[in-house]
């Protein structure tokens, strides 16, 4: 059988590839609309008040589970 050659296009050089990469990075990063200063502040503060209302509820379970095991202990 005879061996068939494939074909392979020249690869691109390195340094033509980086700068591709960048060009396309830099013509993404125009399409994003970025958040108002604004609206940034209050998704931050949203953000810590429900992480200080989850650690919250958290620790009162928590505290309320080692209690019930304490007074399960004590029954023992």
């Amino acid at each position: 059988m005879a061996e068939t050659k494939t074909n392979k296009p020249a690869k691109t050089p390195f340094k033509e590839r980086v700068a591709k990469f960048f060009r396309e990075y830099k013509s993404e990063i125009k399409k994003i609309s970025w958040a108002s200063r604004e609206q940034t502040l209050n998704n931050t503060w949203a953000v810590l008040v429900a992480s200080v209302v989850i650690a919250v509820v958290i620790g009162v379970i928590d505290l309320g589970a080692q209690s019930g095991l304490q007074w399960l202990g004590n029954l023992i």
